[in-house]
């Protein structure tokens, strides 16, 4: 076997002449004296042709046991073909199994759910490569936005001793005999260090306890946030709009052929690149819903999946909707200075009927007004002495936002289900595999 071996794609790119590959049989078809094998690695797929009389017989006996996903290295000369499943097939000269692999319990008959249980081997399909590939694009390009910012990347502490976004959501658990929470969000935690490096961002797991089943939601996912110093309400939408461009845009450069594995019309994303992202306040949405979609919802309600979608239904990019009503929101969000029922706040509503993406809010500086949030929300400021430090010793204007990574994978990508969009999803139901 010759060394040097190259990728799938550097040999397609080759065209022409010797190549050594190696990877995983992802079919194979098998006649008297020809075996056809597609031949599948982490960069692409090719056809190779394995012909009795061109290899030994020990050789194309091998190759005639070896079942799918068997690993493999061969040496051949590759051609164009425009009947091949890439354009290009490989005659093979030389072929070695690796590994024989026993039947593989992945067929096209499973449903959704036997898929879930066999997901370690599920992601070796060129749909959850594909999907895999635009994750760490979308990942890689969140960092280098805020990188090139001068933002800092910083973390905070998973085990967390209060909630920060709704106490019906947090994950108990047993801290040597302590009762502490998963992290809902890094935000009580970053606050304090903004007040040291005035801008910071990060990307990490966080956890809501949500008893949700629906193809939205996830009990662990990944959550991109920033927190900025001195920045404004619209300074803040800014920075949303920004980073959700510069994805996207990242995403359409580098992941053409994963984009059309996934069947996903990219004509839908261009708008989000081409276009300013509309800027709604709530009141307005309100009347939207009522004036176009028949939709009318009592003032002060939070906007549910049925609302979003249907807003989403009027535009081509995603929707900033601000100033939603203070009751609605976190304790920490800012009243607004000329109504005092809303907040600085905003979502981020996908299009197409993604739903939101973004959270987002100016936060509140007064310890007075955080304290009286808390109690209304049933909470002891007594446990939050520490944030209330932030605003006793030079407090200053600051904001940021949470980003769900698997729902806005999901939307790029036009998956069904947010499960999708993660390696290993965690639901109500799924802790396994």
């Amino acid at each position: 076997m010759k060394k040097g071996f190259l990728s799938i794609e550097e040999s397609l790119k080759k065209k022409k002449g010797q190549v050594s590959l190696r990877g995983w049989i992802y079919r194979t078809r098998k006649q008297k004296d020809i075996i056809f094998i597609v031949l599948r690695d982490s960069t692409n797929i090719v056809q190779c042709i394995v012909k009795k009389d061109k290899v030994s017989k020990k050789e194309f006996e091998e190759a005639d046991k070896a079942l799918m996903e068997s690993s493999l290295e061969l040496s051949g000369s590759i051609k164009e073909d425009k009947r091949a499943p890439t354009g290009f097939e490989v005659q093979v000269d030389k072929i070695k199994i690796i590994s024989f692999a026993e039947d593989f319990p992945i067929n096209k008959d499973l449903n959704e759910e036997l898929l879930l249980n066999r997901r370690h081997l599920w992601l070796r399909s060129r749909r959850l490569t594909a999907v895999m590939k635009i994750r760490s694009t979308v990942f890689r390009a969140f960092h280098e936005y805020f990188r090139n910012l001068g933002f800092y990347e910083y973390q905070s502490p998973i085990f967390q001793g209060m909630q920060c976004e709704g106490g019906s959501t947090l994950f108990k658990v047993d801290y040597f005999g302590k009762k502490t929470f998963l992290a809902q969000t890094w935000q009580l935690y970053a606050e304090p260090a903004i007040f040291a490096l005035e801008k910071i961002y990060t990307i990490a797991p966080s956890f809501r306890a949500e008893k949700s089943k629906t193809s939205r939601h996830l009990t662990e996912y990944w959550h991109a946030e920033m927190e900025e110093a001195w920045i404004n309400y619209n300074q803040l939408q800014d920075r949303v709009e920004g980073v959700i461009k510069h994805i996207v845009s990242d995403v359409l450069k580098k992941n053409k052929k994963e984009l059309k594995i996934l069947n996903r019309d990219i004509k839908k994303l261009e708008p989000t690149i081409k276009k300013k992202f509309p800027r709604i306040s709530y009141n307005e949405v309100l009347k939207l819903l009522a004036k176009k979609k028949n939709l009318k919802i009592t003032w002060g309600k939070d906007l549910r999946t049925i609302e979003e979608d249907k807003l989403s239904e009027m535009y081509e990019t995603p929707i900033i909707v601000t100033l939603y009503p203070k009751k609605v929101k976190a304790f920490y969000m800012k009243e607004d200075p000329n109504n005092s029922k809303v907040v600085q706040g905003f979502d981020l509503i996908g299009p197409e009927g993604y739903g939101e993406i973004v959270g987002a809010s100016v936060r509140e500086e007064s310890i007075e007004k955080l304290k009286q949030n808390l109690k209304e929300e049933g909470e002891n400021p007594k446990k939050y002495e520490f944030y209330f430090d932030t605003r006793r010793y030079g407090s200053i204007p600051h904001a940021g936002f949470g980003l769900g990574m698997e729902r806005l994978i999901a939307w790029i990508c036009g998956l069904k289900n947010i499960k999708d969009a993660i390696p290993f999803p965690r639901t109500p139901t799924r802790i396994n595999p």
